[in-house]
C-alpha cells in the first residue's frame, strides 16, 4: 500500500521531492512544463476541497465509478500519458513559485485534517471514498508526476 498523506512523514518526504523540481525542470515525458504540473496538481485539492465546484449527470458519475476509480484510488501506479480529465488540463503559463506555494498549504492542509476527516467523504467523481482511498488518490497523484519531472 501506498504511504499516508495524513502521516506528518510522509508529508515531509514528498516537500522534499518538491524541493528538487524549479522552474526549469524539464519533464521526461508528457506536455507540460513545471508550473503548469504544479497547477495540475493543485486542480485535485480544489476539487476535494470545494474552492473548484465540478459536478457530473448520474450517467457521467456511473461510468467514473466503474471504469475509472479504481485507477485512480486503487493499487496500482499511474501509467505515463494517460488520459487526463478536461478539468485538470492545465493551459497556458502559470507561476511556478505561486504554485508551488498553493501546493505546499494543501498538502499541510489535508496532513492537518486528517484520516477521520477523509473517512466517508464524498468525491464528487467517485461518490463515498475510504481515507485510505483519499490518500493513494493524493499520494499517486503526486508521485506521478513527481516520477514526472525526475524527483
Amino acid at each position: 500500500m501506498y504511504p499516508s498523506i495524513f502521516d506528518p512523514a510522509t508529508t515531509e518526504a514528498m516537500l522534499n521531492r518538491l524541493e528538487g523540481i524549479s522552474a526549469d525542470t524539464t519533464p521526461q515525458w508528457g506536455k507540460m512544463n513545471a508550473g503548469q504540473m504544479l497547477a495540475h496538481l493543485n486542480v485535485a485539492y480544489d476539487i476535494t476541497n470545494g474552492k473548484l465546484p465540478v459536478s457530473y449527470n448520474p450517467f457521467m458519475r456511473l461510468m467514473l465509478k466503474m471504469f475509472v476509480k479504481k485507477i485512480v484510488v486503487g493499487s496500482k501506479p499511474y501509467a505515463k500519458n494517460g488520459q487526463t480529465a478536461p478539468v485538470f488540463i492545465i493551459e497556458g503559463d502559470r507561476d511556478f513559485a505561486t504554485e508551488k506555494a498553493k501546493l505546499i498549504a494543501n498538502m499541510k492542509a489535508i496532513e492537518a485534517e486528517g484520516a477521520a476527516a477523509y473517512e466517508g467523504r464524498v468525491s464528487p467523481s467517485f461518490g463515498k471514498l475510504s481515507s485510505q482511498e483519499w490518500s493513494n488518490q493524493f499520494w499517486k497523484h503526486m508521485d506521478h508526476h513527481f516520477t514526472q519531472f525526475g524527483v
